[in-house]
């Protein structure tokens, strides 16, 4: 009964930190994003979209070939998720007689052996689908960004409106991908259950302290960010577009 309790203290315990740094992260992300990796790149990925777009002509083979790079490393994120999908529900079918002496604390049962190799299912699973929408929104935006906006129009309005729409897509991929990466990392956590809540929470705690300095940047403050006309242009059209 004591080496089940640990199961139900340390186990929430570890996936609340790991809960309350990401909706740390997600705050620092929109309210301060120059403080973080996450945010920086978005800012320079509209800066990189516009830049592409001021002539298709000479920068639509470099564009297309950047997003079709990003579009290898989310299909093979997202085929290393599928295997390891398969992998894992061929675990949960298969009679493993030894699997009790694979714990080192915690709950042994058959059900908690499930619990434990589902949750780890659900992870790549989700991880899987994160990364066909990073493809979808890459795909989308290969196209887009090869439209010759000053040749459609030579209204400076509409032609934001146009590459803000494009980098918005291409940042959603970007966003897809950064989620079924983090999918990949929350099922570390996952595994090390298998051996116990024990060294779940460590490596709760481990993880967490990492994830710190991956997306924490104090190097760039205030010294990458929109200038105040350019804030005002993309917030109008940022409006438009959703209206």
């Amino acid at each position: 009964m004591e080496i089940t309790f640990l199961d139900y203290m340390l186990v929430p315990i570890g996936l609340l930190i790991l809960g309350a740094y990401h909706i740390w992260l997600l705050y620092q992300i929109v309210k301060q994003p120059t403080k973080t990796f996450i945010g920086v790149n978005a800012i320079n990925r509209r800066y990189w979209v516009h830049a592409m777009m001021e002539d298709v002509s000479k920068n639509g083979i470099v564009a297309v070939q950047t997003l079709r790079n990003n579009i290898m490393a989310s299909t093979l994120l997202a085929s290393t998720a599928i295997m390891l999908s398969s992998l894992i529900a061929l675990l949960m079918t298969t009679n493993t007689a030894n699997r009790t002496s694979w714990f080192v604390f915690g709950n042994r049962s058959d059900k908690g052996y499930s619990i434990k190799f589902f949750s780890i299912l659900a992870c790549f699973l989700g991880a899987f689908l994160m990364t066909v929408q990073s493809i979808r929104y890459y795909s989308h935006a290969s196209i887009l960004i090869n439209v010759p906006v000053k040749k459609m129009s030579s209204h400076h309005h509409h032609n934001l409106l146009t590459v803000m729409y494009v980098a918005r897509t291409v940042n959603r991929g970007s966003y897809f991908w950064s989620l079924g990466l983090r999918a990949f990392y929350f099922s570390f956590p996952l595994f090390f259950w298998i051996f116990g809540p024990i060294s779940m929470f460590l490596c709760c705690l481990v993880l967490v302290f990492l994830l710190y300095f991956l997306d924490v940047t104090i190097a760039f403050g205030g010294a990458i960010g929109p200038s105040d006309d350019d804030h005002k242009d993309e917030e109008l059209a940022t409006r438009e577009v959703q209206n």
